[in-house]
């Protein structure tokens, strides 16, 4: 929901006193409101409670869009940054306590903090960790001091590392980062491609055979352990695909016979597997 910004708000002039407060502020966009503040904290809910809150939250709404233009050319609009930046005023209006020290002190943290979540929980593409958040605007603060003075070359992992108090691993994560806060579609064509491939198409797929490949080294070790006929047996089956019939003329044994051992074999083999597969995720 967008916050209604009001374009001017009539008040009386500023008397002399307040002209002279204003005067020594650090910023023309700091308002004397200190005995509207403590009006507002005595006062009930109601029409003029609302009333002095909207008053309040006009006469500070340029020091929320000031501290909103600190984050412009970041990849947000600066009319987005400015509705974020009042959010934040509104809550810091509704929040203050008078007795606890001048508004300024209060409010501004808590703009900025709003403007920096917002950066945090909304622009990123993926949810990235934090901490790799923090050590991406430690990395680019460190590259900006770096590369301040004109004609100063990109500087190295070590030099980051150094100016920045972090590991070499750390600065890294921080460069990928960097570069890492929106995501590039499957669907975009390769710049290099004349056919029109797309990024998906240089993706794998899972391969069956991946599957089978792993199936057979689990069951190489219950194999080995049978006998050479049973071993010969269930080669003649399933790699020669010979029936039982022609199995059991070639051994001189019945057909029943061989069924039995092939059924037996099979078994041996496969609680072998899976007890070897329980132990790994026992292990875990």
């Amino acid at each position: 929901m967008l916050i209604d910004i009001p374009t001017s708000t009539p008040h009386a002039a500023p008397s002399d006193t307040a002209t002279a407060t204003r005067a020594r502020r650090n910023h023309d966009d700091a308002p004397d409101t200190a005995e509207r503040f403590a009006r507002l904290a005595e006062l009930e809910d109601g029409p003029e409670r609302s009333a002095l809150r909207d008053e309040l939250v006009a006469e500070w709404l340029p020091m929320a869009h000031r501290i909103a233009s600190r984050f412009r050319d970041r990849g947000e609009s600066i009319e987005d940054l400015r509705q974020v930046a009042a959010l934040g005023l509104v809550k810091a209006v509704d929040r203050y306590e008078p007795d606890r020290g001048a508004f300024e002190s209060y409010a501004v943290p808590t703009i900025t903090g709003e403007v920096k979540r917002h950066f945090r929980d909304r622009m990123w593409a993926l949810r990235v960790p934090r901490r790799v958040q923090e050590l991406r605007n430690r990395v680019r603060v460190a590259r900006r001091e770096l590369t301040q003075n004109p004609g100063s070359a990109e500087p190295t992992i070590a030099e980051l590392a150094e100016h920045t108090g972090l590991t070499e691993d750390e600065v890294r994560a921080g460069m990928e980062a960097l570069e890492s806060f929106s995501t590039l579609s499957l669907d975009v064509e390769l710049a290099s491609s004349d056919d029109g491939y797309s990024l998906a198409d240089t993706l794998g797929a899972p391969d069956a055979s991946y599957d089978r490949i792993v199936d057979r080294e689990a069951a190489k070790t219950g194999l080995s352990r049978l006998s050479e006929r049973d071993r010969a047996i269930l080669y003649m089956r399933f790699f020669e695909d010979m029936t039982q019939s022609r199995i059991a003329d070639r051994l001189g044994i019945s057909q029943m016979h061989v069924s039995r051992l092939i059924n037996r074999s099979c078994a041996r083999v496969r609680d072998e597997v899976l007890a070897q597969r329980s132990g790994d995720r026992s292990a875990l």
